[in-house]
């Protein structure tokens, strides 16, 4: 079985250097446009409850709809 292809090896490299997780890096560094627009997000906290609830539903983090706006943030940033 074959490593599977990460699109952006510097970005991805970048993001586990800071902590992301293997699946969490090779998600952002696989996205069609990886690389092109970093640095234009607001922070988590600064997102509403239903933004983040919308994020996490879209990343796939189960039990959200029971997550505080703290949970929310938490979950996204460590899945």
């Amino acid at each position: 079985m074959s490593k599977p292809r990460i699109k952006n090896e510097d970005q991805y490299e970048a993001l586990r250097d800071k902590g992301y997780s293997k699946e969490k890096a090779a998600r952002i560094a696989n996205t069609e446009d990886s690389g092109k627009k970093g640095g234009k997000a607001k922070p988590y906290e600064d997102w509403t409850k239903d933004e983040l609830y919308e994020q996490a539903k879209n990343v796939g983090i189960d039990g959200r709809s029971k997550m505080s706006k703290k949970q929310l943030i938490n979950a996204l940033r460590n899945n």
